[in-house]
């Protein structure tokens, strides 16, 4: 199989599909690795690197979607790489189409046959491609957070820590998995006062067996939700429907009790994001205000730190990527129920349910474009 990485377009990401190993272990397995020039650039990989793997270097992403028989990136295919996909190409990437009806569209008009990252799940009843991103985007959080919290950036002046005399920050975090534990637990860590919100009460045993008195959880209600937020200096959002648009969780009529310059950090943006007044951000202008309240709303917030993300990312994707090559889309999900939740669109049908119910569009039943 000819399997294709083009260079990210989509603003400030620097992050690549596919790193000098994965090309690597694609040519052991007898495929052909194709490489847009630069493409590894923004995360310390040189095309050398890339050729040394046994890839070859194309020079430019027009060449590689006609060219490639699998399309693997990072980010959501944008408008003008959408148009360049074809009837019985494989794109294997994030997609997070529920909030996103234009990308819809364009897929199901492609005929392509698309695989998310986001909703490949694990026997645990995990995301295992989702968790890499999941884990940097929560250490990430209160690291953004803090920022945005500076005085200069329109925040409320306050360090995470406090100092001696003077108490920390307070940051409460809404949700409990992946993002969140990862979140409360580097907020912690800088010395912030935290609390962690969820409402499984499973979880919640977890998090205290484990974490003990580094940071506190509460159940998650309405009035508990509003009454730590009201007092909170930053709200982290870590809350995830799989596939599906995140939750609204708090109101833009709630900023007006919060703290003037309290700061708002959505790491569910991706997914339409879990804040009434939250819109989608970049790297190069990452904060607005609403309400006297800092919003922190990039929706790709791994990109910052390109290198550590792809080299995670990579390292959970390379598996799944290398059952496509060597098995096909369609035999590898026969064989991996986990792979087939995974599929999202095939030849003009959409194929996930949450995704179907957000945009009210039709869908059909994966495991019936898999058998016989």
């Amino acid at each position: 199989m000819k399997i294709g990485c083009p260079t990210e377009i989509k603003p400030q990401e620097f992050r690549v599909g596919m790193t000098p190993d994965a090309a690597r272990e694609a040519v052991n397995h007898g495929h052909s690795a194709l490489i847009q020039k630069g493409a590894g650039t923004g995360a310390g990989f040189s095309d050398e690197d890339y050729v040394a793997a046994g890839a070859t270097i194309i020079d430019t992403a027009e060449e590689i979607f006609a060219t490639a028989d699998m399309i693997v990136k990072v980010k959501e295919p944008q408008a003008v790489e959408r148009k360049m996909l074809r009837e019985g190409q494989l794109l294997f990437t994030y997609l997070h189409l529920a909030p996103d009806p234009d990308q819809t569209h364009d897929l199901l008009e492609s005929g392509c046959t698309a695989i998310a990252y986001e909703t490949v799940t694990d026997a645990r009843g995990g995301l295992p491609l989702l968790a890499p991103m999941s884990e940097v985007a929560g250490r990430l959080a209160p690291q953004v957070g803090a920022w945005t919290l500076q005085k200069a950036n329109g925040g409320r002046g306050v360090l995470m820590g406090g100092v001696p005399g003077v108490a920390p920050a307070k940051v409460v975090v809404i949700g409990g998995g992946v993002v969140g534990t990862h979140a409360a637990k580097i907020a912690a860590g800088m010395g912030a006062d935290v609390t962690i919100l969820d409402r499984s009460l499973t979880r919640l045993k977890y998090l205290d067996d484990v974490f003990g008195r580094e940071f506190k959880n509460q159940y998650s209600t309405a009035g508990a939700t509003a009454e730590l937020v009201r007092d909170a200096d930053m709200v982290i959002g870590a809350v995830l429907i799989p596939g599906a648009a995140a939750p609204k969780l708090i109101s833009r009529a709630q900023l007006s009790d919060m703290k003037p310059g309290a700061a708002l950090v959505d790491v569910a943006i991706d997914q339409g994001g879990c804040f009434e007044t939250s819109k989608a951000t970049t790297h190069a202008d990452p904060i607005y205000e609403v309400d006297g309240v800092m919003h922190y709303c990039v929706a790709n917030m791994p990109g910052a730190v390109a290198r550590t993300s792809t080299q995670a990312l990579g390292n959970a994707t390379l598996p799944f990527m290398l059952n496509l090559a060597n098995k096909g889309w369609k035999q590898a999900c026969a064989d991996d129920v986990h792979l087939l939740n995974g599929l999202n669109v095939h030849a003009g049908k959409l194929t996930y349910d949450a995704v179907g119910a957000a945009l009210g569009l039709d869908v059909v039943s994966a495991s019936s474009l898999v058998q016989g």
